[in-house]
């Protein structure tokens, strides 16, 4: 009866021990992607605030009052990051094809440190970003796996959006 007892009770810790190790695993890699998160708003916002300064910029120059339009109609939508960041890219993109139409825009100083300052952003989001989808793959890895996905079902953790990239990909072909 004593070793029926002890077997219980060994079973028990166990058990919690499993459970607290893989716990810990998720609170670690959700605070990772929570950080991550984070330096990406911060990011865009930064990004979003430059291209609001090359505006008036082109409007002078090149007397086009359309330029980036869609960033006036932004600031009563609520996007989510995955959204601005695509919406972002594609107004940098369509910053960087103007000025390479218009040579005479690298005659402004104050666009040209526009410029290197957007450069120096995208570099910034786009580290953020690997460091956010490597930690997106943590989480799909431990959701995935025996036993951290019994934990996963009983705390209701959900699988999290990657940023559209090559990770992505890997992990479908790692995960199919």
């Amino acid at each position: 009866m004593i070793e029926l007892i002890i077997g219980f009770v060994i079973f028990f810790v166990v058990i919690f021990i499993i459970t607290v190790v893989y716990h810990n695993r998720f609170r670690f890699v959700m605070i990772k992607i929570s950080e991550a998160d984070n330096h990406i708003d911060a990011f865009l916002e930064k990004k979003m605030e430059l291209l609001e300064k090359s505006r008036p910029i082109i409007v002078k120059e090149l007397k086009k009052d359309d330029f980036l339009e869609e960033l006036e109609e932004l600031h009563g939508k609520e996007l989510n990051h995955f959204e601005l960041n695509d919406l972002l890219k594609n107004s940098f993109h369509s910053l960087c094809k103007l000025i390479e139409d218009n040579e005479k825009l690298l005659q402004s100083e104050e666009l040209v440190q526009i410029m290197d300052n957007l450069n120096d952003n995208e570099e910034q989001i786009v580290g953020s970003i690997k460091f956010y989808n490597d930690s997106v793959v943590l989480f799909h890895q431990l959701l995935n796996s025996f036993p951290s996905n019994i934990l996963a079902f009983f705390c209701r953790y959900k699988r999290k959006e990657f940023y559209p990239n090559e990770k992505m990909e890997m992990y479908e072909i790692l995960n199919g």
